[in-house]
């Protein structure tokens, strides 16, 4: 089993190696993983050739031929990974509250990003988000209750089945399931006691998807 500066050293240059074609330098090294002087990049890499994980390839300058890979990862680097993903998981990201959108019936589309709230860094990891209040119970049967906030993923398009945040008119936002069929676009409320709303595909805009949903209780 390799020590963590054994591992770390052994897979930067193996990245480096695969990015770039050539092997990094004594200074690049160093500074990757952490040491103060070239002498320790020195000993790992002598480790490191006398294990057969590398090789010096003769009279070329920087020259490290990675020849194998360990199938197993040292544990304080295991454990390393651990707490860098439960720092993620316990951190926070900082999104836009627009406001208020009426899940039952369409109202004004808000965009007021002068109100921010907190929400887990990885629910919102990749793309850009926003949040809304639901106002209604026309998503009921869907889990989104009136006084919800819905987090919604950015993107103008969506696929037969999502949850969407659409633009009728330019004017007028709502929550709904979307149906695309024959040029015409349904809004799907997921409660029986609210109608389909059915509009021209031209009329509506797509403004995101619904990603996740925060309650407080």
């Amino acid at each position: 089993m390799l020590t963590q500066k054994q591992y770390n050293l052994l897979m930067y240059i193996n990245k480096i190696n695969r990015e770039k074609g050539t092997s990094p330098s004594f200074d690049e090294m160093k500074n990757a993983i952490g040491l103060k002087s070239k002498s320790g990049i020195h000993a790992l890499i002598t480790s490191l050739e006398e294990r057969n994980f590398i090789r010096k390839i003769p009279h070329k300058a920087r020259a490290l031929e990675v020849i194998r890979l360990p199938r197993f990862k040292p544990l304080a680097v295991l454990e390393e990974e651990k707490k860098r993903e439960e720092a993620l998981h316990n951190s926070s990201a900082q999104i836009p509250l627009y406001g208020k959108i009426a899940a039952g019936t369409p109202i004004e589309a808000l965009a007021d990003e002068s109100e921010f709230i907190s929400v887990p860094f990885d629910m919102v990891a990749c793309g850009k988000y926003y949040a809304l209040k639901i106002e209604g119970d026309s998503m009921m049967e869907a889990g989104i209750l009136n006084g919800d906030t819905a987090l919604i993923k950015k993107q103008d398009q969506a696929d037969n089945g999502q949850i969407v945040v659409a633009l009728v008119d330019n004017t007028t936002a709502t929550l709904k399931k979307l149906q695309k069929k024959d040029g015409l676009i349904n809004l799907i409320p997921c409660n029986k006691n609210y109608e389909i709303q059915t509009y021209d595909a031209q009329r509506v805009k797509i403004q995101g998807i619904l990603s996740g949903i925060i309650r407080q209780y």
